[in-house]
């Protein structure tokens, strides 16, 4: 164990209640912050890219400052990192953000998961395989040096979908769970080139997420994505890093779209626990989101001078494993869509710029919205209950009494954080989606209701 540092000796003694924390920002004095509760902590995580902040929280000694002594653990599975999270087996873990909230509303495993750390923006792609490529090459325009005109829309690949439907043969793609991000901008990315990607109706006991479709998406974990798309069991994938770049390097596929370019700064990973974690460890709680906001800070500072750093420690085995330059592919500002056409894209993985780690009521009332626009939510909700959930889960207070004591300390300074000052837990209308269509957390059924492909706010399959 590394020796605990002169920040812990100053530790004060009073705990903090975090249940009492305001949720809207000042930088004023603020409660003591006490000794963690619970000092020797798992944490799980799947072998991607944004599991950054806790290898780097690690790495860099930021758990250690906060008298913490963390044991990280590759998870075979999303499933498996929610159950051990929810058995106390990990005490928390680098999640999907649709997971706390699935888990909260009773969709799959029934938990109650909070997030106080919002893990980074944006950071996956959609892959499709060289034959699926070379269908869809005709429908792009072309840029004057011949390269494709981005971002791609699937309205480039909806013929190759309907030749395939019209000759018998099934439409494969695949996704990394069906409350994933991925799961998500994939339907929205397909619908908005006029392929249906299937409702779900648990209700009726039916969780494929296969009616009505044209594209059937089902579940592959992100390691095994490139391997089933050279096997061609899918013929594209939504998957985060390094899983997109592996099939470039291999020469297996390509990236058509990133999220960045579906939904612009979009919320991707979250830090989840149990609330009973939080309410019976509150310091511990705040410790760990310090340390998991040094971390995003380090990786974004300085114009992501850090990133080399980062994809050092990344491609190591016991992290995400891939070859260091897979990973730089993407995490030090560029991106390889087709072999030989790397372009920059500055903000490919964002950890701290643009309030990534602040836990935004409105992302998690986005999740909400399409799980009720493909079904998963089987019925109307009003305005009220998606913000009633939005709240149950995302906890901005905890984020800020973490924010509020690193500033006390001195460890960051309050200009970091000046853009939270008053902030209320949503974000202004959103307007960078591929369709066009403006989001507004607060009016949630409106939203829905925008949609040409998906159920309406009182449909009901």
């Amino acid at each position: 164990m590394k020796p605990l540092t002169s920040a812990m000796s100053k530790m004060k003694t009073m705990i903090v209640a975090t249940g009492l924390i305001a949720t809207s920002i000042s930088f004023g004095a603020s409660a003591e912050l006490g000794y963690p509760e619970k000092e020797e902590l798992k944490f799980g995580f799947i072998k991607l890219t944004d599991m950054a902040p806790i290898a780097v929280a690690y790495e860099n000694g930021y758990f250690e400052d906060e008298g913490l002594y963390v044991t990280i653990e590759a998870q075979a599975n999303w499933k498996v990192l929610l159950d051990g999270v929810i058995d106390g087996r990990l005490d928390g873990a680098h999640m999907l953000a649709g997971q706390p909230i699935a888990a909260t509303i009773g969709y799959g495993t029934k938990a109650e998961i909070i997030t106080p750390f919002s893990m980074d923006l944006n950071g996956n792609a959609i892959t499709v395989s060289n034959e699926i490529w070379e269908q869809m090459k005709p429908n792009i325009p072309k840029m004057a040096d011949g390269r494709p005109v981005h971002p791609i829309k699937a309205d480039a690949l909806k013929p190759v979908v309907e030749k395939y439907i019209d000759a018998g043969k099934p439409f494969n793609m695949g996704m990394v769970f069906p409350v994933s991000t991925h799961n998500y901008e994939l339907r929205y990315w397909l619908a908005a080139g006029g392929i249906h990607p299937g409702f779900y109706a648990p209700h009726k006991g039916d969780t494929s997420g296969k009616i009505d479709a044209q594209a059937l998406l089902s579940v592959t974990p992100p390691p095994q994505m490139p391997s089933t798309l050279e096997a061609g069991t899918i013929y594209g994938y939504c998957v985060g890093e390094p899983w997109n770049q592996q099939a470039v390097f291999k020469g297996i596929g390509v990236p058509v779209v990133t999220d960045y370019e579906i939904w612009k700064d979009n919320p991707e990973k979250v830090f989840g626990i149990t609330k009973e974690f939080s309410e019976k460890y509150p310091n511990t709680t705040i410790r760990l989101t310090r340390a998991l906001i040094r971390a995003a800070m380090w990786l974004d500072e300085n114009n992501n001078a850090n990133r080399p750093a980062a994809v050092k420690i990344l491609s190591q085995s016991n992290y995400v494993g891939a070859d260091y330059e897979v990973i730089a592919n993407s995490m030090t500002g560029t991106f390889e869509y087709e072999k030989g056409d790397k372009r920059a894209v500055p903000d490919f993985n964002v950890f701290f710029r643009y309030n990534a780690t602040y836990p935004y009521y409105s992302d998690a009332i986005w999740y909400l919205t399409q799980m009720r626009r493909w079904g998963q939510i089987s019925e109307q909700k009003s305005d009220a209950w998606y913000a009633d959930v939005a709240k149950k889960v995302y906890r901005p207070d905890i984020y800020m009494a973490a924010v509020k004591s690193l500033i006390a300390d001195k460890l960051v300074p309050a200009s970091e954080f000046s853009s939270l000052k008053g902030e209320d837990g949503y974000r202004s209308p959103q307007t960078h989606f591929i369709d066009n269509i403006v989001y507004d957390g607060t009016k949630p059924n409106e939203y829905i209701d925008k949609f040409d492909i998906g159920l309406k706010a009182k449909d009901k399959l």
